[in-house]
């Protein structure tokens, strides 16, 4: 078994006080139900020992009946029988891990010809890149429906604000899921600009108010 930590932000609350973790691994059954407990930062964590190799559905229910999803889920997936998107965590399997790790063990060390001017400017060009990329930059899985994947692609396509969100449309959003595959295409990008708007001017409150009345960001 692989023990992985759940994390709640402490706005997610919103007017609740305590959050449960549900789902495949406890069979959605409330009398199992996992409770998160504060961390020093004040946001919320649970862990699990879950079966490497396998795929679990989840979501958090708040003690004042609400149900949210993970906002840093590495993806949704819709449940037709009840109209909403359940977040969804894929656990690595061990095993190909281990063979990995052997295979590169193995492998034979190439010596290559270094160029020093090259090996030289290199560190000082990343540092550069890096720092230019990290300024400005927000963190876009707090907004409900989006996570780390999605996140990514929107910050490759030059979306990593939440004002730069906040002027997106809803065409443009969509785009950038469909050209990402069909499993990003079941995401409803509508709300999101909205939700951007409230965090670009630290209305979180509202937001929390907001993202109460969203299942997987609609």
């Amino acid at each position: 078994m692989k023990k992985i930590t759940f994390t709640l932000p402490a706005e997610a609350l919103g007017t609740a006080t305590e959050a449960f973790l549900l789902g495949d691994f406890n069979e959605w059954n409330l009398d199992k139900g996992i409770s998160l407990s504060v961390q020093p930062d004040g946001s919320l964590a649970a862990s699990v020992d879950l079966e490497p190799g396998k795929t679990y559905e989840y979501r958090f229910l708040l003690n004042n009946g609400t149900w949210i999803n993970d906002w840093a889920a590495e993806q949704y997936a819709h449940n037709a029988a009840f109209g909403i998107e359940n977040s969804v965590i894929s656990v690595p399997a061990e095993v190909a891990q281990e063979k990995a790790a052997v295979k590169k063990a193995k492998a034979p060390k190439k010596e290559a010809k270094v160029n020093k001017e090259t090996v030289a400017a290199e560190p000082k060009a990343k540092a550069k890149k890096e720092t230019k990329a990290a300024v400005g930059k927000d963190d876009l899985t707090r907004i409900e429906g989006i996570g780390s994947k999605i996140a990514k692609l929107l910050e490759a396509d030059g979306i990593n604000t939440f004002a730069a969100l906040g002027k997106a449309t809803g065409k443009t959003l969509k785009a950038v899921l469909e050209a990402a595959g069909p499993k990003f295409q079941l995401h409803d990008p509508a709300s999101w600009p909205k939700q951007a708007k409230l965090a670009a001017a630290g209305k979180w409150d509202e937001l929390a108010a907001l993202q109460e009345k969203l299942v997987g960001g609609k």
